[in-house]
């Protein structure tokens, strides 16, 4: 796994934070896996906009900090499960309150993609 250059400040609480959740998709995974288990490939499928070596990645990562939980099903052929854990639920008043805040920035933000030309 990718070593980071700056150590995690472990004094921070938003440093903290942002270790466990930063990451474009990692947000998204846990609300999708708040509403059951999901295979690899369903995920996969839900994100297309990414590649799944990206949602790969970052849910290797949720698993290594404790928010989603790997179930390996012994049989042929194997397959694998993810489900959110109750850390991860912890962090979905959130991530709610994060969206509301997306939704109520929307107009704004779509203001200012338009001044600078960025809008699609």
């Amino acid at each position: 796994m990718y070593k980071k250059k700056i150590p995690l400040d472990l004094d921070c609480g938003v440093a903290i934070a942002m270790e466990v959740m930063g990451g474009k998709w990692k947000s998204c995974i846990l609300y999708e896996l708040e509403k059951g288990c999901k295979r690899p490939s369903e995920l996969h499928r839900h994100f297309e906009d990414t590649s799944p070596r990206v949602i790969n990645q970052q849910l290797k990562e949720l698993e290594m900090h404790g928010m989603i939980e790997k179930t390996i099903y012994p049989e042929l052929p194997p397959h694998v499960e993810y489900s959110i854990t109750d850390d991860g639920r912890s962090l979905m008043p959130i991530i709610r309150m994060l969206e509301q805040w997306g939704n109520d920035f929307r107009p704004k933000m779509v203001r200012i993609l338009e001044k600078t030309g960025m809008a699609e």
